[in-house]
């Protein structure tokens, strides 16, 4: 009688921004466990996403999206990045096919290409529905030109197209071995990680393009409260005087519009009732100061 093989390991996810990198960990993990925008580099660290099944322990890196820096967080969002080149079992080169390659996939590619890797390369083409069916093998080559990869899949993260074949192939390429984290634990990231990112997430959904870069949030207490949920008391930090009165709105109105949206995406993500104060403050020129950046959680590794 055969006996059936665990498989183990990780997979770390690149592209660059807004390719659906977190939106399809969440849909893998089947629950949001990280921040999702519209906007671009809403990931900032990364973020690992833990998937269990009765054959296989499946661990997703989510990258921050591989960019042209413009600050030092910049600088240290693509060096988290580029430590998933060498922490994966598996590299999963993740595009936006609803539109060509650009010069930001290119460069990834290269990066990619030119690294004497020992990991299978995995290219998934995201958003395949927004394709007509005769869109498809033309946008399969162009990508296909970039890198020379192990496999190719075509998914759709937010319609789920896909998702099945991708976890399956997933499992075929990863190593035997043991599961590295126990079988209900889904992310690396403490609950009080999570309500930071939902708090920014809920900030770049309401906010114009001019602010949302230059805000951090930082949770200030996060206290339980037993059956009576928690309360989390939090700071949005912004770089401008004038970026501080667009957050808080006329009397009040945008940060309550950004708490409300925030409380509820933490209520779903903890299941409890949640009490969240929020406020704002500024903190000039702190995406290019690294105390401030330390301070704020976006400290380099010191291997």
């Amino acid at each position: 009688m055969s006996v059936m093989t665990f498989k183990a390991g990780y997979v770390s996810v690149l592209g660059r921004p807004n390719v659906g990198k977190s939106t399809l960990m969440n849909a893998l993990l089947g629950q949001k466990v990280a921040a999702v925008s519209p906007k671009p580099q809403t990931t900032r660290r990364n973020q690992l996403g833990i998937l269990t099944t009765e054959s296989a322990q499946i661990i997703f890196v989510d990258t921050p999206g591989v960019h042209e820096r413009r600050s030092k967080l910049g600088d240290f969002m693509n060096a988290d990045a580029f430590y998933a080149l060498d922490d994966g079992d598996v590299l999963l080169f993740l595009v936006d096919a609803s539109a060509p390659p650009t010069d930001e996939d290119r460069a990834l590619a290269a990066r990619l290409a030119a690294r004497q890797r020992q990991q299978p390369l995995l290219l998934v083409l995201n958003k395949v529905d927004l394709l007509a069916p005769d869109e498809r093998e033309g946008r399969r080559e162009q990508y296909s030109g970039l890198v020379e990869a192990t496999q190719l899949v075509e998914i759709s993260a937010a319609s789920r197209e896909g998702l099945a074949e991708l976890l399956q192939t997933l499992e075929q390429l990863l190593p035997e071995g043991d599961p590295f984290y126990p079988p209900d634990q889904v992310t690396d990231f403490w609950e009080r990680q999570i309500a930071a990112d939902l708090i920014r997430e809920a900030a770049l959904q309401h906010l114009r393009e001019e602010v949302p870069h230059g805000i951090a949030v930082r949770i200030d207490e996060f206290l339980e409260r037993g059956e009576s949920g928690a309360k989390i008391d939090a700071t949005i930090f912004v770089e401008r005087d004038s970026h501080k009165g667009i957050v808080v709105g006329e009397g009040g109105r945008m940060i309550k519009k950004i708490g409300q949206t925030a409380r509820e995406e933490i209520e779903k993500m903890s299941e409890r009732k949640i009490f969240l104060e929020l406020r704002v403050k500024v903190n000039e020129g702190w995406r290019d100061d690294e105390r401030q950046l330390e301070r704020l959680g976006y400290s380099r590794r010191k291997d």
